[in-house]
């Protein structure tokens, strides 16, 4: 075989290469500015003093009942939601929240090292994003800004978000916002509209065990009502690990 015919060879295979690199140049450099932008934005400063008008988490569920069997003639959801500060919110329901969701809220800056491993390890088990291990503070930035999307992607995003929430918030804001913006049944949203729409009353004058019960409906608001027989064995459970 002559130099110029490997020469010319070893070019065609060089120029064959080069589409590759370039594509995965291009989807690294894509990948890396749509992380690194959650780093500056969205702001996170203006939630200290202002109340989010809506969530990413609700436009989703919007969505959700827009395209489903439920909507009549393309009607948005009806959302209830009212913002009350945490001072009118029972200190029961802010302790069996904590105490269910987030035992180490209090003490950690943003994440439970110790619940994502073993949340990773159920996931590596069971082949597939099933467990979260998230925060409070993880919890609030998903419902800001994201959707329930399973995916390592969207957890970093998350993760930078939260990390954020934790340098421009103190404690009593994240679980303020957190307890006005989470999920407590169809279109029902934040303690308030949860009190009122189960109870009849407000956030403030829950009792230990109605609170409890709100708690334990927060993994999965959709399937779970006070009076189901899984949230009454739960919020049992809860109780006797909430401190008096």
């Amino acid at each position: 075989m002559s130099f110029f015919t490997t020469f010319v060879r070893n070019r065609a295979a060089s120029w064959q290469k080069r589409p590759v690199r370039s594509l995965l140049f291009g989807v690294t450099l894509f990948l890396m500015l749509d992380i690194g932008r959650y780093l500056v934005w969205p702001p996170v400063g203006w939630l200290e003093t202002e109340q989010p008008r809506t969530t990413s988490f609700m436009e989703y569920r919007q969505e959700q009942w827009q395209n489903g069997p439920k909507a009549k003639d393309g009607k948005a959801m009806r959302i209830r939601q009212q913002w009350v500060p945490l001072k009118r919110i029972a200190p029961a329901l802010r302790q069996a929240v904590v105490t269910s969701e987030d035992d180490l809220f209090w003490k950690h800056d943003g994440f439970n090292f110790s619940q994502m491993y073993d949340a990773l390890k159920r996931n590596w088990d069971k082949g597939r994003m099933a467990a979260g291990g998230s925060t409070i503070s993880q919890q609030l930035a998903k419902n800001l800004w994201f959707t329930p999307e399973r995916s390592i992607l969207r957890k970093i995003k998350e993760a930078i978000m939260t990390w954020r929430l934790e340098l421009a918030l103190d404690k009593e804001r994240i679980l303020e916002l957190y307890l006005n913006v989470a999920e407590w049944g169809n279109g029902v949203y934040g303690a308030e509209a949860a009190a009122r729409h189960y109870f009849g009353k407000s956030a403030a004058s829950l009792s230990r065990g109605e609170a409890a019960r709100l708690a334990v409906m927060l993994p999965s608001p959709l399937r779970r009502t006070p009076s189901s027989a899984i949230v009454k064995r739960l919020s049992s459970r809860l109780l006797k690990r909430m401190p008096r």
